[in-house]
């Protein structure tokens, strides 16, 4: 049992916050259910004037700031946050609607230099950021919790094995663009925030009793620093089930019904999934019908589905069934870098030799450190190193190769070695 893990039976920190009172803390060892925010359910921020309140209450706050937003994955279209709850020292919990109060610049820049506490952030910034918030500072307490060895890393296993206290996550698939917010919803959401700074500081300590803050600041500066990932290159390949699909008039189908169903969904706000299902793309492409009652005896297509709604995507099939062979889509190019490692024996058995002693290497240093291999180095960035090594296995090289990759400087410093041996030795 690690340090932080054995907070969980600290009786003082346990009741901190909005948990019960000493007289009602639970048998030692049984989490404490976290019921209500320590000032209740705050008001909803949906004006411009509620607003400007919050930026002047958190704009003298004291230390770092607890963030998280709430999307509506699955129900609307896109990303976007719905509900953002920030908490901080000094200014306690506010929960914005950003419908009401789209841009949070001020907000942001009242912030600005104020370190932010997010857990599992890579998930929440892109859409923070489209709102005007975007963090220098970071700390990820997903991502601390995953150096510092922890098994379960979401926020209510972390908040129960460092902290003590049981969340209630019955709310987190929810529509959030609802309006009003229901209160249970909004008490979930005022509680998500409520421990983040107390996780934080423990894991801090768990991380330094480790050796591994270093590493972990690292990455959070990695993360904050970190431009918008560019758009997707042919996002509708990336459609589930397409890998049944081979010839290029069908992959033609595939992409009229992905766009047009991504324009309707786009207009109407909703899910491309509740437009139409990845599934029934597939089953059109794949049988190519001649017209809409075909069309209709297709899966995903069935009785609930209108004429008009038929008709549309029929239109679809047939606009792709007459596009001439030169505007056909290709198949898919092999992604820039090494091919799939399965293939590397007949390729390059040199290659897939270096690859498996690699692999063997940062296994066990995975192991001996007590976190996932991914985090102590990518995968990829291993095969690519292994498929096309320097020309000379050094040291220098081989850091430089991994730096040119990606890779922050502890991972460099503790993989490198490995890489020179596992290459050298099989040169």
């Amino acid at each position: 049992m690690t340090d932080a893990q054995d907070t969980a039976s600290d009786t003082a920190l346990r009741t901190t916050g909005g948990a019960p009172s000493d007289e009602n803390v639970p048998p030692r060892g049984l989490p404490i259910p976290l019921l209500e925010p320590r000032e209740g359910i705050p008001p909803v921020v949906a004006t411009d004037e509620a607003l400007a309140q919050v930026v002047a209450a958190f704009a003298t706050g004291r230390g770092p700031v607890a963030v998280d937003a709430e999307r509506a994955s699955g129900y609307r279209y896109g990303q976007r946050a719905y509900l953002v709850q920030i908490r901080r020292e000094g200014a306690g919990t506010a929960l914005i609607d950003p419908v009401g109060c789209p841009d949070l610049s001020g907000l942001g820049e009242a912030l600005d230099g104020t370190e932010w506490i997010l857990h599992a952030a890579t998930q929440d910034l892109p859409c923070l950021r489209d709102i005007g918030m975007l963090p220098t500072r970071l700390f990820d307490t997903e991502l601390a919790g995953r150096l510092a060895g922890f098994p379960r890393v979401g926020l209510g296993a972390m908040v129960e094995s460092v902290l003590g206290y049981a969340l209630e996550k019955g709310h987190s698939a929810v529509d959030w663009s609802t309006r009003p917010l229901p209160d249970p919803w909004l008490r979930y959401a005022a509680l998500d925030v409520e421990l983040l700074v107390d996780l934080r500081d423990e894991l801090e300590k768990e991380l330094d009793r480790q050796g591994k803050l270093e590493w972990a600041l690292e990455e959070f500066d990695s993360i904050a620093s970190a431009p918008p990932a560019p758009p997707r290159k042919d996002p509708w390949r990336r459609t589930s089930g397409m890998h049944k699909v081979r010839r290029r008039r069908q992959m033609a189908v595939v992409r009229e019904l992905w766009t047009t169903r991504d324009r309707i969904a786009q207009r109407r706000d909703v899910s491309p999934g509740k437009v139409l299902s990845d599934a029934a793309i597939v089953e059109a492409a794949l049988a190519l019908p001649p017209n809409a009652t075909a069309l209709s005896a297709l899966p995903g297509f069935g009785q609930r589905m209108s004429r008009r709604q038929l008709e549309q995507w029929q239109a679809a099939v047939d606009r792709a069934k007459a596009l001439p062979d030169a505007e056909l889509p290709q198949p898919g190019q092999q992604p820039a870098g090494p091919p799939p490692p399965r293939a590397w024996a007949d390729k390059d058995p040199a290659a897939a030799a270096r690859l498996s002693a690699a692999r063997a290497a940062v296994s066990a240093l995975a192991e001996q450190l007590h976190l996932p291999q991914e985090n102590l180095i990518t995968p990829d960035t291993v095969r690519r190193v292994c498929w096309e090594p320097p020309s000379q296995a050094t040291p220098d090289a081989v850091e430089a190769a991994l730096t040119g990759y990606g890779a922050r400087s502890w991972q460099v410093r503790l993989v490198a070695p490995l890489l020179v041996q596992a290459l050298r030795s099989n040169a």
